[in-house]
Order: C-alpha cells, then sequence, then structure tokens
C-alpha cells in the first residue's frame, strides 16, 4: 500500500484572496558523491616491479660494499699476521745469506792464494818483471834502479830486466841485488825518492781485509746494491 505524502499547508486566513496552497518537501535530497578513481592493473604491476628492482638493486649496493669492508678489513689483519711470522724467517734468511756469502768469499780466497803459490812455484819471475817493466817507462831519468829479490831469482829478473833497460832507454844505472829475507816470487825496487814492493802476504792481507770489510758492511745493509 502506497504511504500518503505528507503536505504543509500555508493557509492565510485573512481578507486578502489569492493566496494558494504550497506543497513543501520534508527534506531535499543529499548530492550524489564523487567516483572514486580507479588504477589499472598493468599500472599497479609495473609500480610493484619497480619497487621491487629499486630494493634488489639497493640490496646488491649494499651487499657489495659491506663485502669490500669486509674484504679491506681481512686482508688488513692477514698482512698484519704475514708480516709477524715472516719476519723470523726474513731473519734467518738473511743470516743464511751473509753465511753464504762468508762461506763463498773464504773459499774463493783459498782458491786463489793456493793458485797464487802455484804460479810462483812454476813461473816466480814473471809478476816481478812485469812489475820492473812497467816501472822503467814511467821513471826517466832517474841516476839508478836496484832491484832486491830472492837470490834464486837473480841471475833471471838481471837478464830480463837488462832487456827491459835496453827496449825503454833507460840511462840510469841498473842493480840486482839477492836479498834471503825476500820470498821466492816477491821483490823490491828502490830508486831516488822513491820504491815500490811485491809482497805476496801484504797483498793477501789487504784482500782479506776488504772481503772483511764488504761483508760487514753486507750485514749491516743487506739492502745495499753492489756498486759497479
Amino acid at each position: 500500500m502506497a504511504q500518503p505524502v505528507r503536505y504543509l499547508f500555508d493557509l492565510d486566513l485573512g481578507e486578502e484572496p489569492g493566496h494558494v496552497i504550497r506543497h513543501v518537501p520534508a527534506e531535499a535530497e543529499a548530492p550524489a558523491p564523487p567516483p572514486v578513481p580507479s588504477i589499472p592493473e598493468d599500472l599497479v604491476a609495473q609500480l610493484i616491479a619497480d619497487a621491487k628492482r629499486e630494493a634488489f638493486a639497493e640490496g646488491v649496493t649494499q651487499g657489495e660494499r659491506n663485502a669490500a669492508n669486509t674484504a679491506a678489513q681481512t686482508i688488513a689483519a692477514l698482512g698484519t699476521t704475514l708480516a709477524t711470522q715472516v719476519a723470523p724467517y726474513a731473519q734467518a734468511l738473511d743470516e743464511a745469506i751473509h753465511r753464504h756469502q762468508s762461506e763463498a768469499a773464504s773459499l774463493a780466497l783459498a782458491v786463489s792464494k793456493k793458485l797464487a803459490h802455484q804460479l810462483v812455484a812454476r813461473q816466480p819471475t814473471v809478476e816481478l818483471e812485469a812489475l820492473i817493466a812497467e816501472c822503467l817507462e814511467g821513471l826517466g831519468a832517474v841516476p839508478h834502479l836496484v832491484v832486491r829479490c830472492h837470490p834464486e831469482m837473480a841471475d833471471a829478473i838481471r837478464e830480463s830486466a837488462t832487456q827491459h833497460v835496453n827496449a825503454t832507454g833507460f840511462a840510469g844505472r841498473l842493480v840486482i841485488m839477492g836479498d834471503e829475507d825476500i820470498r821466492l816470487g816477491d821483490g823490491r825496487m828502490e830508486w831516488v825518492n822513491g820504491g815500490v814492493v811485491r809482497d805476496i802476504s801484504q797483498t793477501t792481507i789487504q784482500v782479506e781485509r776488504q772481503i772483511s770489510d764488504y761483508l760487514a758492511a753486507r750485514q749491516r745493509n743487506p739492502n745495499a746494491k753492489e756498486s759497479g
């Protein structure tokens, strides 16, 4: 059954004619709400994919950063440990190198001394003859030259020295003297204001001193570069 509509009457019972009945609605209708905007599903999927991609990239970057920091710390720690452990081995290696150098130098010196003595025994006059020839070339006009050597070498030295005098034009007096105190192979030459001595024993001492100084310097500074 239909509901009756309520009417409100505004009736003026005054004397003025022409008034009519007006219909007043009980309530005004409310305006309709605006439509809710909708987002396409493909756009939502794209936004989600972009967010996942950015999050993954950020995670990778952070992971790489953390890995790099961890690796750097690990390398630093290993370096410190390695340096600590290697130091004794490095010192032992330096000592071994110095020991081998000393042994090698001593062996070389012993061999050279043996060879020198054998050479002197076979050819005792060779070194002294070469020294006389060298001196005669630079003596010039000295009045005399005295050569002292072992008596067993005197005749051979006199013959060789005379040949050098004739070859160089030395005008001074040549004197060859035998001396028992001079070892076979050694000799001494004397002239005014000068002289020279060949003594294999003194030469050996000087060589040994130089080798000792060299090895001592190498031990003090193992990283020093050799000259020459």
